[in-house]
């Protein structure tokens, strides 16, 4: 008995200590509990008020309006148009297949649509929208509509969507936009970045879109809105509005612009007007010519390859990008060059009998015969290669050089334009620097006549004639004002040339298309308030050998088309106070006097009357023929606008 009672008193002190110890443990765990309920509910409860609002909170950007691009006259040449589009939301889709199969047969999807939706969900988060397709009729977007309830996660949107009202005619300047590739975001910077990872988010691809991208874009706005535990978007709190892109105006004018493009077709050619007072380029033209619009969401396969396929390269601004011999519209240079170093009288005649002999090898004229005794003038408006070789002896390299850098030769512009290249004035240096090789005296009897090493741009050739025409280093320019802002260039500074060599020089020009033995005679402008002077260029594309010679050199018209040689024409207009300086470069055209002359004269006459000219412009003897041309151009440009001058057009 006592045993038990001492037994019983042994469990009861050792339930004590037990139930003491558990207490202790179950006071300490409250007493943390209750601690940490009070560090987060009192002491941090601002700082987990903020990370719960961040996480039921999301800020979504919201892309600007693209800037407007208008022309001189104040036409819109590159929109932002209403689009309609279908979007698919894969969270919001349990059968994707199902929902992509019944899409297919009201949309008329064909396999490589499909094929890029289901590359586009693979690569996008689940409640990213993608684009099923683009650009839809009001007639599918309805469709959708009715079938809503059958179609979970799809989404009729109506979006902003780039488009290029005068479709072709100003698609290598203005450009064109398109989706946003690996390499436009690795030229952005980080802060760009976000926005430009915006599903079917444009940037400039080409032309003044590319070059002045930044601008036009415009700045993000942000959007708050409440999303639930999943993500989901369940209301929108506030809205800071996006900055649209600033609106610009370029120097380009619309009318001039189409009656190039119609003028120029079926030709590989280019075809540059500027105004020789301050620069403004008033019309640019690469022929052939391509839709814009084509590439704004996405050129299909088959229209790719039918522009990169094509033997004219349509896609290629040969206004800028293409590099020719000049061929004899070089010889303005060297006959200033001649005159300023006074190395020849304008008065000193030279014996042309068809070629000369320098340095035991044969230099030929273009004409066989020869052009008998000619002085400076005749030489330039006969195109005697003869009278040239001299005058290269004479100044000799240094000189053609330096005259044709004077005159915009071998530079690259501040143009707003792709792949501007800067063709070739070539010197000693560059020789020795490219070829290891010394200058040879054949070389410059060659860059004489502007073959040989010697390439020029369109837009260099351009610039030339008009700094000939004014005496001035006038730049060309293609933008006027960005946001209002003009962007108008410094009045250009004098070349610093006599006036007596320019008036020779000019004379010269004159002769060439309105003097009975001027080669570009046929192509005279028959109103004396608007007479043309300029000067024609042929340059080879192969060389003629001997045997070819001797044999009897094949007419043009008789050599394969990439055989024959490019033809080439620069002018300014009126003679006695020039406003307009005029460029035409026709690919394998065969010569400048009968291939790019006579598309010269059209756009000059356009350009003073701004629209197309009256019959009695042209010579008597053409008016029948060129009244049923005109008739033709006019059932296929625009309208006209009642303006009547492009250069006051704003």
């Amino acid at each position: 008995m006592r045993r038990s009672q001492r037994d019983l008193a042994q469990i009861s002190q050792k339930t004590t200590r037990r139930a003491l110890l558990m207490g202790g443990v179950m006071t300490t765990f409250v007493g943390v509990l209750g601690l940490r309920m009070w560090q987060l509910g009192v002491r941090d409860a601002d700082q987990y008020y903020l990370l719960a609002e961040e996480n039921r909170i999301s800020l979504r950007l919201v892309p600007p309006n693209r800037g407007r691009i208008y022309d001189r006259a104040g036409k819109i040449v590159a929109d932002n148009e209403q689009a309609f589009r279908i979007t698919l939301v894969r969270e919001e889709v349990e059968d994707l297949e199902d929902v992509l199969a019944k899409l297919r047969r009201l949309l008329g999807l064909d396999d490589e649509a499909i094929v890029k939706v289901k590359s586009q969900i693979e690569r996008a988060s689940g409640f990213a929208p993608i684009t099923v397709k683009d650009r839809v009729t009001w007639e599918e977007l309805s469709i959708v509509a009715v079938n809503a309830p059958a179609l979970p996660g799809i989404h009729p949107e109506m979006v902003l969507s780039r488009a290029y009202p005068f479709g072709p005619d100003f698609a290598h300047q203005v450009g064109y936009v398109g989706p946003v590739s690996e390499n436009d975001l690795k030229e952005e910077d980080d802060a760009a970045e976000p926005l430009l990872r915006l599903p079917d988010f444009e940037v400039g691809k080409i032309g003044i879109e590319r070059r002045h991208e930044r601008a036009l874009r415009g700045l993000p706005g942000t959007r708050r809105v409440e999303v639930n535990v999943s993500g989901r978007t369940m209301r929108e709190l506030a809205l800071d509005p996006p900055t649209a892109g600033p609106d610009m105006q370029i120097t380009l004018d619309h009318h001039l612009q189409n009656f190039m493009r119609v003028r120029l077709e079926g030709q590989s050619a280019a075809a540059i007007v500027m105004d020789v007072t301050n620069g403004d380029v008033l019309g640019c033209t690469s022929a052939p010519s391509f839709d814009p619009n084509l590439f704004v969401r996405g050129i299909s396969n088959r229209d790719y390859g039918a522009l990169r396929d094509n033997e004219f390269r349509p896609l290629s601004d040969k206004t800028v990008q293409g590099a020719y011999p000049p061929g004899s519209t070089v010889k303005m240079s060297n006959a200033l060059a001649a005159l300023e170093s006074g190395v020849m009288d304008p008065a000193e005649t030279v014996a042309c009998k068809g070629y000369v002999e320098i340095s035991g090898r044969r230099f030929h004229c273009w004409k066989r015969g020869g052009h008998g005794r000619v002085d400076m003038v005749g030489a330039l408006r006969e195109s005697c290669d003869v009278y040239f070789y001299e005058v290269a002896q004479r100044i000799g390299i240094d000189g053609i050089f330096a005259m044709n850098d004077r005159l915009g030769l071998g530079q690259k512009y501040d143009l707003p334009l792709s792949g501007m290249a800067r063709g070739n004035n070539p010197s000693r240096e560059w020789k020795q620097q490219k070829y290891g090789q010394d200058w040879l005296i054949g070389d410059t009897i060659n860059a004489s006549i502007g073959q040989g090493f010697t390439l020029a741009s369109p837009i260099q050739l351009a610039t030339m004639a008009a700094r000939l025409a004014s005496g001035t280093a006038v730049l060309p320019r293609m933008v006027r004002s960005i946001g209002g802002t003009s962007t108008e260039n410094s009045a250009p500074a004098s070349l610093g040339l006599s006036s007596e060599a320019l008036s020779i020089v000019r004379q010269g020009m004159f002769e060439v298309s309105n003097h009975e033995r001027g080669t570009a005679y046929a192509s005279r402008i028959a109103d004396p308030t608007k007479v043309m002077a300029g000067k024609t260029g042929s340059s080879q594309v192969f060389s003629i050998s001997a045997a070819e010679r001797a044999a009897g050199v094949r007419s043009q018209d008789e050599l394969p088309w990439n055989r024959r040689d490019h033809a080439l024409f620069v002018a300014f207009a009126p003679f006695d106070a020039p406003r307009f300086a005029v460029t035409v470069v026709v690919e394998h055209g065969g010569g400048g006097s009968t291939a790019a002359a006579p598309i010269a004269r059209d756009i000059m006459l356009f350009a003073q009357h701004g629209g197309l000219p009256p019959t009695d412009a042209y010579p008597a003897s053409q008016r029948t023929r060129v009244s049923d041309q005109l008739a033709l151009l006019s059932d296929r440009i625009l309208p006209p606008d009642g303006a009547t001058s492009i250069v006051s057009r704003t």
